[in-house]
């Protein structure tokens, strides 16, 4: 997995190309990123199913507890079968999400 940040923003690109590791690698390492905004870069994986992106749904509900954006940069994806989780289609629109996300807490929403 490649980590880069930038301000308050975390991405992480899946370089394994197995989700269930990269689950459990974020799951280990969320006291690493909690304070952080995090994109989940797994625009490399073709073909996902609802089932394989909704073994990320108990950690994207920490980051949401936290206050904290928690969002999916996913290429070829169904985007209105995720009702629960944040997927958009690339890295800039994950930015715009966080940014607005950000926007909203600090009015209260």
């Amino acid at each position: 997995m490649k980590v880069t940040q930038k301000g308050n923003i975390t991405i992480i690109k899946d370089t394994i190309g197995d989700l269930t590791i990269l689950v459990t690698n974020l799951t280990n390492q969320y006291k690493t990123f909690e304070s952080q905004n995090l994109i989940v870069d797994i625009s490399n994986h073709k073909n996902l199913s609802m089932k394989e992106v909704n073994t990320f749904l108990p950690l994207s509900k920490l980051y949401k507890k936290a206050k904290k954006s928690f969002v999916f940069v996913i290429e070829d994806f169904d985007f209105n079968k995720a009702s629960s989780l944040t997927i958009v289609p690339s890295v800039q629109e994950a930015h715009d999400i966080i940014e607005m996300e950000e926007i909203e807490r600090d009015l209260g929403f």
